[in-house]
């Protein structure tokens, strides 16, 4: 089956030029002209990845990317952008971008970033066994299989993305995971994201199971090296919130 991609921008000689080149790459290529139908879009149709346009005029890429992520959808996405500014870079990698790049670019290099981002989302951590069954730790139970969480019997809404990286604190109790590991086995070992972006994604976690996330029970910081998953919610004397 060829792969899908939606192309987002306002600019139609982009979008035009995008589609004909990955058309001939194989690629099945959909568009849209700005953000703000995105959601019923993808109610007809999933793509395996969305090229997002950071500037638009109305619903910006930002906007579309926060709102996304926000429903759970964990769908890859590449933004697009004409700023030079590190700022917009990060805050998109922060909110869920798999890969950002800017303008202007030749086609074969977001070809190659729509590869590599693909390649990633395949890629299965090895290492440690994965847990299959159903995983309690406090009052929660995590569910591998309906990819679920619960508290004490009642459903805690979790996003894809954090339920990935919660499945690999699961997969590695009573270990220290570097930033660099867990974007490594978040992402695959070609991933080059930095690693403010993966302190967000804990403290959006910690939010989820911690009662007090500043003095956080089960995810806990080790000075200098990185977190470690406590599935008891004791304290180790190596870490510090």
């Amino acid at each position: 089956m060829a792969t899908q991609i939606l192309v987002i921008d306002d600019d139609p000689e982009l979008r035009d030029l995008l589609r004909d080149y990955l058309n001939r790459q194989g690629i099945e290529v959909s568009v849209l002209h700005d953000a703000a139908s995105l959601e019923r879009r993808l109610e007809r149709e999933r793509p395996d990845l969305i090229v997002l346009d950071l500037m638009m005029p109305g619903v910006d890429g930002l906007t579309a990317l926060r709102q996304l992520r926000a429903t759970g959808d964990d769908i890859p996405v590449i933004m697009l952008t004409a700023r030079a500014d590190d700022v917009d870079r990060i805050v998109g990698l922060e909110l869920g971008a798999d890969d950002y790049l800017g303008k202007p670019f030749n086609p074969r290099e977001l070809l190659a970033r729509v590869q590599a981002v693909l390649r990633r989302r395949k890629t299965i951590p090895s290492a440690a066994p994965e847990q299959r069954e159903p995983y309690g730790f406090g009052r929660f139970v995590l569910d591998f299989q309906g990819r679920t969480l619960t508290h004490s019997g009642a459903a805690v809404p979790l996003s894809g993305s954090e339920f990935a990286l919660l499945k690999i604190f699961v997969n590695y109790p009573m270990r220290t995971l570097t930033r660099e590991r867990l974007l490594e086995l978040l992402h695959g070992p070609e991933y080059d994201g930095t690693d403010r972006g993966i302190d967000v994604q804990v403290w959006r976690l910690r939010r989820i199971l911690e009662g007090d996330p500043s003095a956080p029970r089960f995810i806990q910081t080790v000075r200098g090296r990185g977190y470690v998953f406590v599935p008891d919610g004791e304290h180790e004397s190596s870490a510090a919130t």
